[in-house]
């Protein structure tokens, strides 16, 4: 499974025993060639030594041999400090051929006979199959078959990532591309409406009731329905001391709420996914995040066992959590098998865009109240959204405020979400940060200072038990930021925004430059420091944190999905803004603590601050606060 930023996270120990493990059978086999104790040996560089006589053994002249060695029981670990290659930059051995465009990625994936295949969804969320009559796209050259498949069979438990935004699909099997898209808009399909409805998710064990209403959804009508629900009381997961008399006495009360949308994957390769079923086998290749979960799905679903299910990973044109969910993957496989053949399946973008598996649409209010010093005494956070709400109700700055009180709300919908970069935290991380500097401001300290005062409490004077956070761990990124951007050191024309977050295991804190030229907003730099624990792979750390700025800021200023009577309002990058080449930062410097903590989460922890630090500096340059994302929406200047 790729995703939560788990790869090397839970892989860590055991990849580390896996190659302490290797190694050791090397040097067995090697010894037993030379007919010398294994304890005379040793290894550097991919060749086994032997010190007292000279000769030497490649990994690749002995592993066969090698292979016949029992696996070990116990295994030295390497410390730290003897590291060779964890810690060093390394190349991506496929990045010639990712660059002069080889076809590695999953729409290039081919097959003798394949044919090709596309499905049609509703054009809205909240309307189901009818019928269909495909007459006119049946009698088109070069189509085999039109019919229709429903993704999981009637009474199917479903697990997390088994998420289908419509049960029931048209499907069109053809010869190629083009001519499976004509056929596709030949068809005449009747839609109708759902009807309300309860589903039961295995969630990694534990079972939860989803309610879908019936109806078709308006953006106007979530927000007014937000409205509601954040007046009411929440769920509250957390409460400290008493926050409600400590509002009551305070000498300021600050009050913010904050809102972002849905949000699109966009990723750059669109779903799809090849497939050959036959009576006794499943064959699938393809990008997708969780494999071995997906196998699950596919042996109920096909009525085939696990061991009759091969799936070949393809390289990713981007994931982001959009490829956890395989309902695609199925939807290939079953297409094969009733056509007998092996097809691969592929979403147009407008496809892709449409179907759902969105970051739900959330608001979050926050309250802090101050006494008469300007030190902060209580902290309120009340967030919802739709279907899901954000609250982390034992992250910062719980822990580190006596009086303290965390509400949640949700909202139920037909409109299917899913994990999106970061989940979460990718709305919370921006709104609490943005919060936080303008607390800071009315009690008039800087804002890295505010943060570290607090952090200190949390470090030797904890509030509560259940912290999630390490204090010392999110002050070193908070100080290495400081000193690496120059904190304080102010520049003409530059403005500067701070942000500092904690989520999958790891610590991220950026400082933002932005300029105004010509009326618009110019990221100059962006410096970011990170405490992910031991860097595995430096410059591929570097990468990913960049992507993630880049991804972040893009998404700040203008993602944004909307709806009308169900209808998503933008299909294509036409109406879907993106961030542009030109608009990406012109520097940025990726800096990571160093220390010997096991690897933590790397990929989506460096995206959810960016919208914090991106909002607290607009508010330097322009002196208006920034409490509703997209902060541009289809605005290309300020103002």
């Amino acid at each position: 499974f790729t995703g939560g930023s788990q790869g090397i996270r839970r892989g860590w120990e055991g990849l580390r025993m896996a190659g302490a493990s290797a190694r050791q059978m090397l040097r067995e086999a090697a010894a037993q060639a030379w007919q010398v104790l294994v304890e005379e040996t040793f290894t550097e560089a991919g060749v086994v030594h032997h010190k007292a006589s000279g000769r030497s053994l490649g990994y690749g002249e002995i592993a066969s041999a090698a292979a016949q060695v029992p696996v070990p029981e116990e295994v030295q670990l390497k410390e730290v400090k003897d590291f060779r290659i964890v810690g060093t930059s390394r190349k991506n051995v496929r990045g010639r051929e990712i660059v002069t465009g080889k076809p590695l990625f999953g729409v290039d994936y081919r097959r003798e006979g394949m044919l090709f295949a596309m499905i049609a969804h509703p054009p809205a969320f909240g309307l189901k199959l009818k019928s269909v009559d495909d007459t006119a796209a049946r009698a088109m050259p070069g189509i085999k078959d039109i019919f229709t498949i429903k993704t999981y069979k009637e009474g199917y438990e479903k697990g997390y990532f088994d998420t289908d935004a419509f049960p029931e699909l048209v499907a069109v099997a053809g010869e190629s591309t083009w001519q499976v898209m004509n056929a596709k808009k030949a068809l005449n399909i009747e839609w109708e409406p759902i009807a309300d409805s309860t589903e039961t998710l295995n969630v990694f064990g534990n079972k939860q009731t989803v309610h879908i209403p019936a109806g078709r959804e308006n953006t106007t009508d979530h927000i007014a329905e937000m409205e509601k629900m954040a007046a009411g009381p929440g769920e509250a997961p957390r409460r400290d001391g008493d926050p409600e008399t400590a509002f009551q006495t305070a000498a300021k009360v600050i009050e913010r709420t904050y809102s972002a949308p849905f949000l699109a994957h966009n990723c750059m390769e669109p779903m799809n996914f090849f497939a050959h079923v036959t009576e006794g086998k499943a064959e699938l290749a393809g990008p997708t995040q969780a494999p071995e979960i997906m196998e699950q799905t596919l042996s109920a679903r096909l009525g085939l066992p696990l061991e009759k299910i091969e799936i070949h990973l393809t390289r990713m044109g981007g994931g982001f959590g959009r490829r956890a969910y395989g309902h695609h993957m199925v939807e290939a496989a079953l297409i094969s098998q009733k056509v007998n053949a092996p097809v691969q399946l592929f979403y147009s973008r407008e496809d892709d865009m449409t179907f759902g598996i969105y970051r739900p649409t959330y608001q979050i209010t926050y309250r802090a109240a101050l006494d008469a010093d300007n030190n902060l005494i209580a902290f309120h956070v009340k967030g919802g959204g739709i279907p899901e709400h954000s609250v982390f109700p034992d992250r910062f700055p719980a822990g580190a405020v006596d009086n303290y009180l965390a509400e949640a709300w949700k909202i139920d919908s037909n409109i299917t979400i899913g994990a999106f970069r970061a989940p979460r935290s990718n709305f919370t991380a921006g709104a609490e940060q943005s919060f936080l500097d303008e607390v800071a401001e009315i009690a008039g300290k800087d804002p890295i200072e505010f943060r570290l005062e607090l952090l200190e409490r949390a470090q030797n004077n904890p509030v509560g038990e259940n912290n999630d956070y390490d204090p010392a761990r999110y002050a070193g990124v908070l100080e290495l930021v400081r000193e690496k951007s120059g904190w304080g050191q102010e520049q003409p024309g530059v403005h500067r925004g701070l942000s500092a977050y904690f989520c999958h295991n790891t610590y991220v804190a950026q400082v933002l430059d932005l300029a105004i030229e010509n009326g618009k907003p110019v990221v100059k730099r962006v410096c970011c420091a990170i405490d992910c624990g031991i860097v595995i792979n430096p410059d591929a750390a570097t990468n990913m944190a960049e992507g993630a700025i880049v991804d972040g800021i893009g998404n700040a200023f203008y993602g944004a999905m909307s709806f009308k009577d169900g209808v998503p309002e933008k299909t294509n990058f036409d109406t879907y803004r993106l961030i542009r080449m030109n608009e990406a930062p012109k520097q940025i410097d990726v800096h990571f603590v160093q220390n010997e903590i096991a690897p933590t989460g790397m990929g989506e922890p460096p995206f959810p601050p960016v919208f914090g630090a991106l909002a607290n500096a607009l508010y330097k340059a322009t002196g208006k606060r920034h409490y509703h994302q997209p902060f541009l929406g289809e605005q290309r200047m300020l103002g």
